[in-house]
């Protein structure tokens, strides 16, 4: 007999994808009778609760809770759905995500297989919304010179990993390690799997493990995003130190220089000229990336927009994670 398995989501204002998630689950090649699906929603103020409560009446067959969630922090969603949920195995998803038809399925198939305490797979990222900037940020998401070797956005081959973000793992590693740690706003994902990897577990990512990840629409909510990252990060990391990787320390190392530079710059005319010289680089290989991407995909917007999205990706998480390091030196 196959595994029961519990879909667990954190939910906050979703209304434009929560359909497309619960279509793609109702659509999975596992059977429904060992499926269940709860939903942690942050007291949603739009109508994410009404689009939930047609698709229940419209799809009896599947059993699908949803619970409130306070505190509307993400760890906490995923908390009080684990505690809510009932299946041997426990799957993450996000609710502007869609996984593949046989997402379930494969996840399973390499739990029992014994390939990992924790199996997941790649994200190919779409744009949230059919703008040029929407489809600049999803390039830029997805490509290795904005998020360094993240291997979930791009391997082409089944590997050991640091980290997956819609991972399947049994609920006796919730028994063993306990469950996502609700003093981390965000990156509670990585700090999950580096205590997997403490306690001597393994990461598995399958790349036919896919699913259909909206990356942020505009500027300005995928900088929040990275700040929020940024600033998350350092709080982990101070647990964590080994889990540094060398395109984490990039970006605020840039930022820095680039604060530092400005203010000698004000004084010595010689930081001056490293100043425009350091981002004369910098622009410079984006925008020989943009023109390269833009022309090769025959989207000429890339030429702009993806320089903007990958500087604001990286500005924003090394400005977030400065601000974190400076707020610990306050207090």
């Amino acid at each position: 007999m196959p595994p029961t398995v519990s879909i667990i989501i954190p939910c906050l204002n979703e209304e434009e994808r929560i359909h497309f998630l619960l279509d793609a689950i109702f659509a999975q090649s596992y059977p429904h009778e060992l499926l269940d699906v709860t939903i942690a929603d942050g007291l949603s103020t739009d109508h994410t609760r009404e689009v939930i409560a047609d698709f229940q009446h419209e799809h009896p067959g599947l059993r699908l809770q949803v619970i409130d969630n306070e505190t509307r922090s993400i760890p906490a969603a995923l908390n009080r759905a684990i505690h809510s949920s009932t299946g041997e195995i426990i799957l993450r998803l996000d609710a502007h995500s869609g996984p593949a038809f046989d997402y379930v399925e494969r996840s399973v198939a390499a739990l029992m297989a014994l390939k990992g305490d924790n199996v997941g797979g790649i994200w190919k990222i779409q744009p949230g919304a059919e703008t040029w900037v929407a489809r600049s940020i999803a390039v830029a998401a997805a490509h290795p010179l904005a998020v360094g070797d993240a291997y979930y956005r791009h391997a082409k081959e089944a590997t050991f990993v640091d980290t997956v973000p819609f991972g399947a793992y049994g609920r006796t590693l919730i028994e063993k390690i306990g469950g996502y740690d609700e003093s981390l706003l965000a990156n509670e994902d990585y700090e999950f799997n580096a205590r997997i990897r403490q306690a001597g577990g393994k990461i598995w990512l399958d790349p036919a493990i896919n699913s259909v990840y909206f990356a942020r629409s505009t500027y300005r909510a995928l900088a929040h995003q990275y700040f929020r990252y940024g600033f998350w990060k350092l709080k982990m990391l101070k647990r964590y130190p080994s889990t540094l990787r060398w395109r984490q320390a990039l970006p605020p190392l840039f930022v820095a220089s680039l604060l530092v530079a400005i203010s000698l710059a004000l004084f010595i005319s010689f930081f001056a000229w490293m100043l425009v010289f350091e981002l004369l680089v910098y622009l410079g290989i984006l925008g020989l990336l943009g023109i390269r991407l833009g022309v090769r995909r025959n989207e000429l917007f890339l030429i702009f927009g993806l320089p903007v999205a990958i500087t604001v990706m990286q500005l924003a998480w090394g400005g977030g994670f400065l601000w974190s390091l400076l707020a610990e030196k306050w207090n």
